[in-house]
């Protein structure tokens, strides 16, 4: 089984591209693969090498998160000011990378949270819900996404020779085809009761309740994580990749020093809406999933 990697031969977060190739990268990236930069780096200044001191980490939190839109950062010990100026540059380069490469996204990317996990994954204690050496699609309990899709890019800041060691499975088709059946429908009432408790932020619809419970039920078949066929990828320092984690399989099993951009695109915003697995599960239910 060979790794669904698409090779980007760039190394500028705002690459000059011939004509076409955005459209062939665009396919891809639709198609279930990822878009591998083995030569794009995330350059930190020197004063910004002590940051990837796990120390900077508070709160027992496995990343620091930065929010773009208001300039808040959370779980940081140490100069605040200089952490989220680091956290405000990736934030700026990964749209600069996504709209230059994607630009067909650029009008309605919606940029979310900013992180970076200075610790190494490996030992780390945690739950099964949110242990990432886990095959997984991604989802999230408490921010709803409704008709968008969920679009990450990732860049190894190590500066060891650490690369990020990744297991990516099988297509989301076969996951849906899988664990769908074993999805059960939310109770009546119980999207708008989390919202209004402030548990959820909006709307948890019923595409959302699918996805969140196929993340868990993957995550606790034991059989399926180690007979499923799945290849192993390692992105090694320096390198940037960006795919959609909603419908890549993937567990991350080692590496220190990640930075991560998560971007919301509307579904109607894609080439092919019929590849989204919104629109795979619907087709499994026989009826819309994203309704509010």
């Amino acid at each position: 089984m060979n790794p669904p990697v698409e090779c980007l031969d760039i190394a500028e977060w705002r690459p000059p591209l011939p004509d076409g190739v955005s459209v062939r990268y665009t396919a891809a990236l639709e198609d279930g693969n990822v878009l591998y930069c083995p030569k794009l780096r995330f350059a930190l200044s020197e004063p910004e090498l002590r940051f990837l001191d796990p120390a900077v980490l508070g709160d027992n939190a496995k990343s620091l998160a930065f929010d773009p839109a208001t300039g808040t950062l959370k779980h940081a010990r140490g100069d605040q000011q200089k952490i989220a100026g680091m956290m405000q540059r990736y934030a700026d380069a990964a749209r600069t990378l996504v709209c230059s490469v994607l630009p067909r996204y650029a009008s309605a990317l919606q940029t979310g949270r900013t992180s970076f996990r200075p610790a190494g994954i490996e030992g780390r204690s945690t739950s099964l819900a949110k242990d990432d050496t886990l095959l997984h699609v991604d989802a999230f309990p408490t921010s709803p996404v409704a008709d968008r899709r969920i679009l990450r890019v990732f860049s190894n800041a190590n500066r060891s020779g650490k690369p990020r060691h990744w297991r990516l499975g099988e297509p989301f088709a076969d996951v849906a085809k899988r664990f769908y059946p074993q999805v059960r429908r939310p109770l009546p009432g119980s999207a708008r009761v989390l919202k209004s408790l402030r548990l959820t932020r909006g709307y948890r619809t019923e595409y959302d309740h699918a996805m969140l419970a196929i993340h868990d039920v993957m995550k606790r078949a034991t059989e399926y994580q180690r007979s499923v066929p799945q290849t192993e990828f390692f992105f090694p320092p320096d390198s940037t990749w960006i795919v959609f984690t909603d419908m890549v399989s993937h567990a991350a099993l080692a590496g220190q020093h990640l930075f991560e951009q998560t971007f919301y695109l509307p579904v109607s915003a894609m080439v092919d809406q019929e590849k989204a697995p919104l629109r795979i599960l619907e087709r499994r239910a026989g009826r819309p999933l994203a309704a509010t």
